[in-house]
């Protein structure tokens, strides 16, 4: 079984979601993959973490208001696994990256920090303490796959490796043509591609997670009958049967039948 007791730095290693009804987004997810989650305690500010069979997957939060500001963005955020939070948000400012949320303890579990690459890609970090971050991944119902769509590849691939130690490299096999492996140490964990030309120009760069399922077509209609929105229908692609998604309160997300292939965004190349 895809259990997971640590990370290596550099890693995705958590997601979470901000959502405007928080409530709601444990209902839908709930229903879509068989977690289990309730709103936190007032100490984490209602934080709720989703679990499946008693690990932890994924977690979501009420979007908050900063003063004036609006809330947050309703998405998903990728969370990197680092061994020093303050010197990562140091090599981040270094690489031209900009810190969102200073690092601030969370609690004796970890210490975190979200910020944007140069290009406005936002992603977090997370230094574990007591707490690793996703306890499963890489099978149905879980994270599989991290993805960043981006303006500028070069730019970004500097930032990433500068930053985090993320190298990109060409993603080789037939198919995969203008897509890039991420790895740490020679380990793929996610990918990196240009916003697909068509894509509305209001779609600014960003992570985009994958959850594995194993009948795509069948989850995309939950989706749908969930009250989300299929924004790209299943179809086949080298790494297996993919669609592109968005929840009933608008966070856009992927899901993928994975085919085991030895270098795909799947589970053929773990991830963790």
């Amino acid at each position: 079984m895809p259990e997971v007791t640590s990370y290596q730095p550099g890693t995705p290693c958590w997601i979470d979601l901000m959502v405007p009804d928080q409530q709601a987004a444990l209902d839908f997810y709930s229903g879509l993959f068989g977690w289990e989650g309730e709103v936190g305690p007032p100490e984490t500010g209602g934080y709720a973490t989703w679990t499946l069979r008693g690990k932890p997957v994924a977690g979501v939060m009420s979007a908050q208001s900063m003063g004036e500001e609006a809330p947050p963005p309703t998405v998903w955020t990728t969370y990197f696994c680092s061994a020093d939070a303050q010197a990562t948000s140091e090599s981040i400012s270094r690489a031209g990256g900009t810190v969102l949320m200073p690092v601030m303890e969370v609690m004796d579990l970890g210490r975190m920090l979200v910020a944007a690459d140069p290009l406005g890609a936002v992603f977090g970090v997370w230094q574990p303490l007591g707490f690793t971050g996703a306890g499963l991944v890489n099978e149905a119902g879980t994270l599989i796959w991290n993805e960043l769509n981006t303006t500028d590849r070069e730019a970004a691939s500097a930032f990433y490796a500068e930053a985090l130690g993320v190298e990109s490299t060409p993603m080789e096999g037939e198919g995969a043509e203008g897509y890039f492996a991420l790895s740490v140490d020679g380990r793929t964990v996610g990918g990196l591609q240009p916003l697909r030309e068509g894509m509305p120009p209001e779609v600014p760069p960003h992570w985009l997670v994958y959850f594995a399922v194993e009948d795509t077509d069948r989850i995309s209609a939950k989706v749908s009958a969930g009250g989300g929105t299929v924004l790209r229908p299943p179809y086949e692609m080298v790494a297996g049967r993919m669609s592109l998604v968005k929840d009933p309160q608008g966070a856009p997300f992927a899901l993928i039948a994975p085919k085991p292939m030895p270098s795909s965004p799947s589970g053929g190349t773990s991830q963790r």
